[in-house]
């Protein structure tokens, strides 16, 4: 996905975003975007609007690629993925892009600085290979939860997975089919998941390499699971 495209991507979530400690490394470190010398609204600083890490959990990231790695392998399930350099947009956010192997599909993780210490934070993830139009991010979703878009994956499967925040295993787990043999296709279906006890949470879509069975690309959208 090119910067530009993306950069799109961010600016839709930065609207949801405006409405409303110490560095964790797990990969190489690359240069960050520089902090914006204009004040900040305190609404832009709400980090409940994105996917990872959690509000109520410890992990912080003081460098863009180290927070997109954090949740490529600790959230989504890549194994030692391939994670690019950090690409700005505006002055507090940008996109990292991540594959499976260096030959894989590339999954742009949309990252930004929120809380007040500007750590660097993940809003979502999108692949070009899995589209979703329903639910659009920040929507409110209730059981079962309707998946539509357009896709292209092996045999046209793709994962579907409701998640809440803080928490390893997902409400429910399910797979839709799309196109298939490079060739976009639309998907149509449903999810139930269980009650959660969070009010936030995602849902996510991928595909799995048929070689190892990891996940090879993901699609991942902020909303919110509960009252």
């Amino acid at each position: 996905m090119h910067v530009v495209r993306a950069a799109l991507f961010v600016a839709s979530l930065a609207l949801v975003v405006g409405a409303c400690g110490s560095s964790k490394t797990t990969s190489t470190a690359t240069t960050a975007a520089p902090n914006t010398t204009s004040p900040t609204p305190a609404a832009a600083l709400d980090a409940s609007t994105a996917v990872f890490p959690t509000e109520a959990g410890a992990a912080r990231y003081q460098d863009p690629v180290a927070a997109a790695t954090g949740f490529a392998t600790d959230y989504v399930g890549f194994v030692s993925p391939v994670v690019g350099p950090f690409h700005a947009g505006d002055p507090r956010s940008g996109e990292v892009e991540v594959r499976p192997a260096a030959n894989g599909p590339v999954t742009t993780v949309i990252v930004r600085q929120l809380g007040p210490d500007d750590s660097w934070w993940v809003l979502g993830a999108a692949t070009a290979n899995i589209a979703l139009s329903e639910p659009a991010a920040q929507a409110a979703i209730s059981s079962p939860v309707a998946l539509k878009g357009t896709s292209t994956a092996f045999e046209g499967t793709v994962q579907t997975q409701v998640r809440e925040d803080d928490n390893v295993s997902p409400l429910g787990e399910g797979f839709v089919t799309g196109g298939g043999m490079g060739t976009m296709g639309p998907f149509d279906g449903t999810l139930a998941f269980t009650p959660p006890t969070a009010t936030y949470g995602a849902v996510m879509l991928s595909t799995i390499s048929q070689e190892n069975g990891s996940v090879w690309e993901a699609t991942v959208v902020r909303v919110r699971v509960g009252s």
